[in-house]
């Protein structure tokens, strides 16, 4: 058996790309991720759904929490922090979807190991997503400051300060997006860094602008739907989301060059 030496290591570590190359989609493949998710959800539904339970159970203790503590503006502010934690919370979905894509029978277990195997990578990028979320935060306090609301206000002064609100907070969402459409199921997949996973995310998304902002208004729609249904939507859409971006990375993102996990 060869030998494995470490400048042989290096030497492959150093040839490796920035990014790994990503593949020009069609505008209709988002519904083709939306269909092999829902297999999967047919082919695992008991660890899909207890990943759905999870989520609809966290998000009506944040929203007690919320609502005990603050008012209905602090429960909108920490709802919308899912869209920073959905995509670590979903990496157990990414196994589901990985090991049933290697034709092994799923384990919720393995899914929890794969989730504590990732966790410098995933706290790594929980932590840039927290920052992220601070900064967009204070922003939405600074459109307060800018345009106070007074009971008293107009149509007008409240189309303003939706509309400034809403753009505010689609430049944070896009760049979250775009951060965190491939990188996460990159780093479960192969052994790759998450400043070299972020920048592939950053640009698959960059190439193929129309058909995620046709992936990003699903979700952002089945986030609405959850949201709407008191949360019970999230016990199907989540897991559908899920499994449905393991086969968006599978389809988009070529990590071949990358040495696979043990």
């Amino acid at each position: 058996m060869e030998q494995l030496h470490p400048e042989n290591s290096t030497r492959e570590a150093h040839e490796l790309p920035f990014a790994a190359p990503c593949k020009t989609l069609a505008f209709n493949a988002p519904l083709d991720w939306l269909k092999l998710g829902l297999k999967d959800i047919k082919r695992a539904p008991k660890q899909s759904l207890s990943y759905g339970a999870a989520m609809v159970i966290i998000s009506l203790l944040v929203s007690l929490i919320a609502l005990q503590f603050g008012n209905f503006y602090s429960l909108m502010t920490m709802l919308s922090g899912f869209i920073f934690i959905g995509p670590v919370i979903a990496i157990g979905l990414y196994s589901v979807s990985c090991q049933l894509q290697l034709g092994k029978p799923p384990v919720l277990g393995y899914c929890l190991r794969e989730g504590q195997r990732h966790f410098g990578s995933t706290l790594l990028f929980a932590m840039v997503m927290l920052v992220v979320f601070m900064i967009w935060a204070r922003a939405a306090s600074m459109v307060h400051v800018f345009f106070p609301m007074q009971s008293d206000a107009s149509w007008s002064e409240y189309i303003t300060f939706l509309g400034i609100g809403t753009a505010v907070g689609a430049i944070f969402s896009a760049i979250i997006f775009c951060a965190a459409a491939f990188s996460l199921p990159m780093i479960m997949d192969k052994k790759v860094d998450m400043v070299t996973a972020i920048v592939t995310s950053v640009n698959a998304v960059l190439h193929n602008k129309k058909v995620m902002l046709f992936w990003a208004s699903i979700i952002f729609t089945s986030l609405l739907i959850g949201f709407a249904t008191a949360f019970i939507g999230l016990l199907f859409l989540m897991p559908l989301i899920g499994h449905a971006t393991w086969h968006a990375y599978q389809e988009t993102i070529d990590a071949s060059a990358w040495p696979e996990h043990d």
